[in-house]
């Protein structure tokens, strides 16, 4: 990711806002698995990079609204392959049964979280 410009974190940023619709702050925050801290950290860097933009809220004022720029969509477009060879490259080290379980254990992991 470093060669596109981007942490792990701020990809999986821009991956929560283009990709699952993610607006809010607090939302990617959670999505993600980091604090709000870390999240407000990360954001003010991808907004000084010029790949997200920050608005206040248009039904609430008081809520901040992200958004990529189109620099953000073509980073996010150029990193892509290498994360889908990236998911390759360990999807290819389990069986089709193990493939499933890892799947079936992650869902157990993620269960109940949006609550």
């Amino acid at each position: 990711m470093r060669h596109h410009g981007l942490t792990r974190v701020g990809w999986c940023i821009l991956l929560a806002v283009e990709e699952e619709g993610l607006k809010n702050p607090s939302e990617i925050a959670h999505y993600i698995g980091i604090d709000r801290t870390a999240t407000s950290r990360a954001l003010r860097q991808l907004e000084n990079d010029g790949l997200i933009g920050r608005e206040m809220g248009r039904e609430d004022r008081r809520t901040t609204e992200v958004s990529l720029t189109d620099e953000g969509r073509a980073r996010l477009r150029a990193a892509m392959p290498l994360c889908v060879e990236n998911m390759a490259h360990f999807n290819a080290k389990l069986s089709a049964a193990e493939s499933l379980e890892l799947k079936r254990l992650l869902t157990l992991l993620t269960a109940g979280e949006d609550d």
